[in-house]
This record gives C-alpha cells, sequence and structure tokens, in this order.
C-alpha cells in the first residue's frame, strides 16, 4: 500500500467516522425534541386544568372588612400588559431550537478546547510545571539537609552522652 493510498484510506475512514457522529447527534436532537414534545403536552394539559379550575373559584366574600385589614393580591408591583403570554410551538421549531442549542454548545466547547490547547497555553503551563518542580527540588533538598543535621546533632549528643556514662563507671 502506498502512502497516497494509506492517506486516503484514512481520509475515508475519518469522514465516515464524521457522518457517524452527525447522525448520532441528529438521532440524540431527535429523541430530545420527542421526548420535550411531551413534555410540553403534559404541561399543557395540566395548565388546561388549572385554569378551568381557577374559572370556577369565587372570590370570597369580604366579612368584617375594615380599614385595618389588608388583601395582598399581588407581589410584583401593578399588572402588566406588556408580559409574553405563552404559547404552543410545533415540533419542527422545537427541534430546531434543540439543534441550535446544541451547535452553540458544541461550538463553545470547541473554542474551550482550542483556547485551551493553544500553544501559548501550552509553554504556559509547561513553563509554570519546571517552577513548580524546581521549586519542591529544593524544598525536598533543604528538608533533606536539616534532617541530616537533625540526626548529626542527636548522633553527637548520643556518643556524648555515652562518654560521660562510661566516664561515671570507670570514676
Amino acid at each position: 500500500m502506498t502512502t497516497e493510498q494509506a492517506w486516503l484510506a484514512a481520509t475515508g475512514a475519518l469522514v465516515i467516522g464524521l457522518a457517524l457522529v452527525a447522525v448520532l447527534v441528529a438521532v440524540r436532537a431527535q429523541r430530545r425534541a420527542a421526548r420535550a414534545e411531551g413534555l410540553v403536552g403534559s404541561l399543557a394539559e395540566r395548565v388546561a386544568v388549572i385554569e378551568e379550575r381557577s374559572t370556577d373559584v369565587r372570590p370570597p366574600a369580604a366579612t368584617d372588612a375594615g380599614p385595618s385589614t389588608y388583601v395582598i393580591t399581588q407581589l410584583d408591583g401593578p399588572e402588566r400588559a406588556d408580559v409574553p403570554v405563552a404559547r404552543d410551538i410545533d415540533g419542527r421549531l422545537f427541534a430546531d431550537i434543540v439543534a441550535r442549542e446544541t451547535v452553540v454548545k458544541a461550538a463553545s466547547w470547541t473554542h474551550g478546547l482550542r483556547r485551551a490547547l493553544s500553544p501559548e497555553n501550552r509553554n504556559r503551563i509547561r513553563f509554570e510545571v519546571r517552577q513548580e518542580v524546581r521549586r519542591t527540588g529544593r524544598a525536598r533538598r533543604a528538608e533533606t539537609k536539616q534532617a541530616l543535621r537533625e540526626y548529626r546533632a542527636r548522633e553527637r549528643a548520643a556518643s556524648a552522652g555515652d562518654r560521660v556514662e562510661a566516664g561515671e563507671d570507670v570514676a
């Protein structure tokens, strides 16, 4: 097999791999869209039930509502008419939104990885690792020297103590 044939085979394998990944991403997006459609449908049913109940509820009759009685009806101030009302969206639109979100996430991951693996970052990391290795080596050598000093001091103290004891035994 020649080099050109090897490159051609490698390129073909890469293209096939990318196509498989694209198919897997599309299938996963379709499954997520179907699952989300089911959730939207169930939530729409629940909202409809809640809305039915809210129309059946009558406001309580005011009994002994004197001037010192306050009823809180809202939490965030006056009612706003410019609040958009939720509406059902088409399954294709939802799949499009999910696919776009997936593409944006993939693009941001790709950008982050490119930035993290850039030559400048790799060199900076290599430099900092080298400095840290040198620092730990110096610290380890200093600890070794200190331990040797303490060991030799103990040995000297022990040998000096032996001489004193030997001198006492003789006298």
